[in-house]
């Protein structure tokens, strides 16, 4: 039977997956209760179907983690899956037969450095060379302390500082090769993040214009990997226990070492292989234990190296997403008109560094005020770039066409020329003539605007007026509402990220939520109720960060 093994404070508890559904949470119904508050009443669930589970997030307000991976959506468990709940860990567990549990690196059957066209290993247990030394991490000092201390001080020391990943690599085998005079051939694999398999990365030969070509058997970096220890033939070619290989017999190994290179967890983030083809210079082993030192050095100089370059690699996209942040900030107005017996508030807050929302407000001529509103399909950089793209189409229509329908149709023709799959806008235009009080609106896929009355009560417009989003279909007929303002009457546009926004326990805002706030609050001004509004979400939220952009809009006549 399938179980769930809770790791907590040194302790193992398992839980049966006896049943179809088990949910996860702090709620006392949940058939796994956890008492954690970073777990949310209902955080998630495991489903069983068959000899498969299942593991899906239920809303929480943390997430749900497989492997160190957000998970979202239904995901399929295999077995040793670690999954988090909040900041407890399980490990999933099949109930099947396993097969024993290798070192997390999937090898090919061979590999060719350079351009090699050997066959595969006859015998895959026939490719264990010599005898076999394992000594983790860094080793210990015991033998040869004072070559073992200078070696590893030299590798330091002509790695340190190097943050470049291509230029690491062959710096580690230039060093290899001088605390190594036998070594010949040298090779550096690393693990694939994506794929799991060691994948060549470097090579060194210390003769130019000699064959570049090693192979190294899947026997042989298994074990490496398994056993993290190191493996050693004093005479590859002549070794009772090797029957050789067209490998070994065409590059004339006489001698080589294969180690691991030891991580800051401890497991092998890739191999050293160096080897030798004079038969009179053997590897020994102290020679071994002095190259899993250094190994050990170079593994953690990677490591180093790689976290520098991630370091290095965000802040360059962090300069550059504060560039894209302060242009989308450019394409909003700076500034609300100053319209006598009318108020104005506008407020957008992005999800991500960029969002996908859009405002804008202008003068037209004739003493009228355009408001432009919408919500494009996806956030981050995409959507940023679908709104810089609407905000353009928008000022550039309404600078030529003053009337709210034929605006609408200009702009999503425009936006359909180009439209990208999958990326439309939601999109209310109002076109508000401040002489006679009365609105013309075009509601293209958006919530309807609220639109708040001094006694209280909130209009919303008919269903039937809503049309489908910007760039969905070229030539669609939409319908122009017009209404007249009446004093002290206050019209309100939102995105979903205000009615969507969600707290640590996993609860929505809502729409009834947001319409009782506004008929509590019928005593503010427009610019007053959209700053209530937007706090009441804060504190809904209560410190979750945001899912979506929130965008609010309130304009109304004064009483």
């Amino acid at each position: 039977m399938a179980t769930l093994v809770m790791l907590q404070a040194g302790q193992a508890v398992s839980y049966s997956l006896n049943e179809p559904e088990m949910v996860l949470g702090r709620h006392p119904d949940c058939q796994i209760q956890l008492d954690s508050n970073m777990v949310s009443r209902r955080h998630a669930q495991v489903v069983g179907s068959g000899d498969e589970f299942f593991v899906e997030d239920l809303g929480s307000g943390n997430g749900t983690f497989v492997n160190g991976k957000k998970i979202e959506g239904r995901t399929r468990l295999a077995h040793d899956d670690r999954i988090k709940v909040g900041p407890i860990l399980f490990r999933f567990e099949s109930g099947q037969k396993q097969e024993p549990k290798r070192s997390g690196v999937t090898v090919d059957k061979s590999f060719d450095i350079g351009f090699s066209n050997d066959t595969e290993d006859s015998d895959a247990g026939a490719t264990i060379m010599g005898a076999v030394s394992g000594v983790g991490g860094f080793g210990g000092l015991d033998i040869r302390p004072e070559a073992k201390l200078k070696a590893v001080i030299e590798i330091s020391r002509s790695l340190a500082g190097t943050v470049d990943l291509e230029k690491l690599l062959p710096q580690i085998l230039t060093t290899l090769f001088q605390i190594f005079p036998a070594a010949d051939r040298g090779c550096i694999l690393l693990k694939d993040e994506n794929n799991g398999e060691m994948v060549p990365r470097a090579f060194k030969h210390r003769r130019e214009g000699e064959d570049a070509t090693v192979k190294l058997s899947r026997t042989i970096v298994n074990k490496v990997l398994e056993e993290k220890s190191g493996i050693l033939s004093a005479d590859a070619a002549s070794d009772s226990q090797f029957d050789a290989s067209e490998s070994i017999s065409n590059l004339s190994i006489r001698s080589m070492m294969c180690v691991p290179m030891l991580g800051l967890a401890e497991e092998p983030i890739g191999i050293i292989n160096i080897d030798t083809q004079n038969p009179v210079q053997q590897f020994q082993e102290e020679d071994l234990d002095l190259l899993m030192s250094v190994a050990g050095q170079a593994a953690l100089s990677y490591e180093s190296a790689r976290l520098m370059s991630s370091f290095m690699e965000k802040q360059k996209q962090d300069n550059e997403m504060d560039i894209a942040r302060g242009v989308q900030q450019g394409l909003l107005p700076s500034t609300v008109p100053n319209v006598e017996g009318y108020e104005f508030f506008a407020s957008y807050h992005s999800a991500q560094a960029v969002g996908g929302d859009y405002y804008d407000i202008f003068e037209l001529p004739d003493d009228k005020i355009g408001l432009s509103f919408g919500d494009v399909a996806g956030k981050g950089v995409p959507g940023a770039m679908i709104m810089a793209r609407m905000s353009s189409c928008v000022q550039n229509t309404l600078r030529f066409v003053h009337e709210v329908g034929p605006a609408v149709d200009a702009i999503n023709d425009h936006m359909c020329d180009s439209a990208v799959e999958g990326r439309f806008v939601t999109y209310v235009l109002v076109v508000l003539d401040t002489n006679n009080h009365r609105l013309s609106l075009v509601n293209a896929g958006h919530m309807s605007p609220m639109i708040l009355k001094p006694d209280g009560s909130i209009d919303e417009f008919p269903e039937e007026s809503i049309g489908v989003p910007i760039g969905v279909m070229e030539g669609f007929p939409f319908e122009v509402v017009e209404r007249e303002l009446g004093p002290g009457e206050i019209v309100v546009l939102f995105t979903d990220g205000v009615d969507e926004a969600m707290n640590p326990e996993g609860e929505l805002y809502t729409l009834d939520r947001m319409r009782k706030f506004i008929k509590d609050n019928r005593d503010k001004n427009a610019a007053e109720l959209g700053q209530a509004l937007l706090a009441d979400v804060r504190r809904h939220a209560n410190g979750r960060p945001q899912n979506d952009d929130i965008t609010i809009m309130t304009f109304g006549r004064v009483s």
